[in-house]
């Protein structure tokens, strides 16, 4: 229970969590935790929930002048973080992955996140590697899965660190450049959940369009149905007229 709180906590609002890293840990240790973070959250499938894009912002804003975090060296040691997760979770699921899918002991990969990721996989093909760095949830089950279908490693890996990269620079930079807002100071946890709904949106998206395409085929197939039903019975008009016509 401790554990789920401290996740939600850190989800809320993660600047406060990094002052205190910094602040009992010192400069060079707060990297430590940060580092940690992402590789887990990248790189084990049991953990789609943590604060990938909040965690990148929050760290950025620590590399403004007087924050204690070097840019240069947060970007390098966080993409290091997310290839390296990315690479684990790959082999995760190339060696044992559809072990743990079939033991259903994951609750986190349910059919319909399998599904969806799948179909991303299968869309976009290793370009998916990148596009999935920034949705959470399927940045996450994208490599797993991609290590189950066996996609060739080379290539993953191209994309994992072109993925890796794109996505630990825009995060941990829009903090740098804008952390300092005084907006941004002021509402930090508002704007912490905006990032997070943002994140959240192109998901969304594709569960809302996913389920109208569903009803749509759905509606489709019971608007043909009253129709082969028709054409069925006149096929068999004919068969009828010749059984009776000898009794007549």
């Amino acid at each position: 229970m401790e554990i789920i709180q401290f996740f939600i906590d850190l989800l809320r609002d993660p600047r406060q969590f990094i002052a205190d890293w910094i602040n009992t840990l010192g400069p060079i240790w707060a990297y430590a935790p940060l580092f940690t973070i992402i590789f887990v959250e990248t790189g084990l499938v049991v953990m789609p929930f943590l604060p990938g894009d909040s965690l990148l912002f929050a760290a950025g804003v620590f590399t403004a002048e007087g924050g204690g975090l070097n840019i240069v060296v947060l970007i390098s040691l966080l993409i290091t973080a997310a290839v390296l997760g990315n690479t684990s979770n790959y082999w995760i699921g190339r060696k044992i992955g559809q072990a743990i899918i079939d033991s259903g002991r994951v609750k986190s990969l349910t059919p319909k996140r399998i599904a969806e990721t799948q179909a991303f996989i299968d869309k976009y093909g290793p370009v998916a590697i990148v596009l999935t760095r920034f949705f959470p949830f399927l940045r996450t089950f994208a490599p797993f899965l991609a290590g189950v279908g066996r996609m060739s490693f080379p290539r993953f890996t191209l994309f994992n660190i072109i993925g890796g990269s794109l996505w630990v620079a825009l995060f941990t930079l829009l903090g740098h450049f804008f952390g300092g807002v005084p907006f941004v100071v002021e509402h930090f946890e508002l704007v912490i959940i905006a990032i997070v709904l943002i994140s959240l949106m192109p998901m969304l998206y594709g569960i809302i369009r996913t389920r109208m395409k569903m009803r749509k085929s759905k509606a489709e197939r019971a608007e043909e149905s009253p129709a082969e039903s028709l054409i069925e019975s006149k096929e068999e008009t004919p068969a009828d007229s010749d059984e009776v016509s000898p009794e007549s």
